[in-house]
């Protein structure tokens, strides 16, 4: 049975370039890459770990910005065709329900999913300590900040595309302040986008390689399929020169997403470029957005490069789909319902 992308996402401008000749890897990076360069603005040093997302037939995003102070905060970004980028002077500032500003401390690693008539953004926020926070936008110039989706520590907040069983879904990774003894994805669950509850177990660290042992983290939001919810991810590993950030792909059950189909045992992505391996954050690949193209089964993944680059891969839903059979593993309790 051939792979479908639901039709919903479909993007016909959506950025590409082919496949090399004689490359058969799962992934393969624009050769124009990066596209966002180190010192893109005045006062800015890495603009890294981004979202992108069609729109108006052409394309925007929120964008992780770090200032010559390194702190990092959100800014909108535009483009016409997905590559070249306007990104704009000034933070976002976020907005109460009774139209308080209510700016983070710091925010860093969005995700823009759209849902319904809102596009959600979900990012690392402060929180007395790294926590989910979550803001929704029509336009991208007004952004009503909501409730922050957990206590303290938690990252890597990523939101499903549709309600699932009348209900929102959200991805996270539980952690502590520093470098996570806590390496796995968890989903949780809410009628209102503001009180989330009956969290289950998703997917653990680990498994035959190493690539993943140290801690997983979702990238993008999941995109529908015939197949289930396909979900790029970042795995983490530790070694005596530092931390090395990969990027791997799975299957959750459409129905029931805390349940694991299919896992990739190797990555599909790991730094390997100069623009990968050297930055303010050496060897990282970081996943924050898919763009797709159910018509042609294209994928377009936006990842951050060493944390000071934004980047392209490109895949597509038949290869991916064939790399992850191909290459699977059962790693734990990942195929049983998280409880």
């Amino acid at each position: 049975m051939a792979t479908i992308i639901k039709a919903a996402n479909s993007c016909k401008n959506i950025p590409w370039q082919n496949q090399p000749e004689g490359n058969h890897d799962p992934m393969w990076r624009y050769s124009e890459n990066p596209i966002i360069n180190r010192n893109p603005l005045k006062g800015v040093a890495r603009i890294f770990n981004s979202a992108v997302v069609p729109y108006e037939g052409e394309f925007i995003g929120v964008f992780r910005v770090e200032s010559n102070s390194t702190i990092p905060h959100l800014r909108v970004g535009r483009s016409k065709n997905g590559i070249d980028w306007t990104i704009e002077e000034k933070p976002i500032d976020f907005w109460s329900e009774d139209k308080v500003l209510w700016n983070p401390n710091y925010a860093y690693d969005p995700r823009v999913i759209p849902i319904e008539d809102f596009y959600y953004v979900v990012w690392c926020t402060d929180f007395y300590g790294p926590t989910v926070g979550v803001a929704r936008t029509k336009d991208f110039k007004h952004f009503e900040r909501i409730e922050n989706a957990f206590l303290p520590f938690n990252r890597n907040g990523v939101l499903f595309p549709r309600r699932i069983d009348g209900k929102y879904k959200l991805l996270s990774r539980p952690s502590d302040s520093g470098h996570t003894p806590f390496g796995d994805i968890f989903i949780s669950e809410s009628m209102d986008m503001i009180y989330w509850g009956k969290h289950r177990h998703v997917m653990e660290k680990g498994g035959s390689g190493w690539w993943q042992n140290l801690k997983i983290g979702s990238g993008p939001s999941p995109i529908e399929t015939n197949e289930g919810w396909l979900l790029f991810y970042h795995g983490v590993t530790n070694t005596c020169n530092g931390f090395v950030y990969s990027i791997g792909c799975a299957i959750l059950d459409i129905d029931e997403p805390s349940i694991v189909k299919y896992r990739s045992k190797d990555f599909c992505l790991t730094p390997e470029r100069t623009y990968e391996e050297v930055g303010f954050v050496p060897n990282v690949v970081f996943p924050c957005a898919a763009i797709t193209d159910a018509d042609s089964g294209k994928i377009a993944i936006y990842y951050g490069a060493a944390d000071s680059y934004v980047a392209l891969a490109f895949t597509t839903i038949d290869i991916i789909i064939a790399y992850l059979k191909e290459n699977h593993e059962i790693v734990g309790k990942d195929q049983k319902i998280g409880k």
